[in-house]
């Protein structure tokens, strides 16, 4: 994997503790918390990352067919 895909995981990683916002007040669209936005923010980050990753590295030898098998 490459290395810029590690340093992407540890950032969500440490993004992920979001102790800035468990006070905060604000509403995103009128009625979402702030925190709850960051945290759905954060999920679609890295969904984003793990599609990246899989699609990177998949081995490429898994997408052929696979051969039937014969019964005895």
């Amino acid at each position: 994997m490459p290395r810029s895909l590690w340093i992407l995981v540890l950032v969500l990683i440490v993004l992920h503790q979001d102790n800035w916002l468990w006070t905060d007040d604000r509403l995103i669209f009128g009625f979402l918390p702030i925190g709850l936005f960051y945290q759905a923010c954060i999920s679609l980050a890295a969904g984003a990352l793990w599609w990246w990753a899989t699609i990177y590295c998949w081995p490429k030898d898994l997408d052929g067919e696979v051969p039937e098998e014969r019964s005895a």
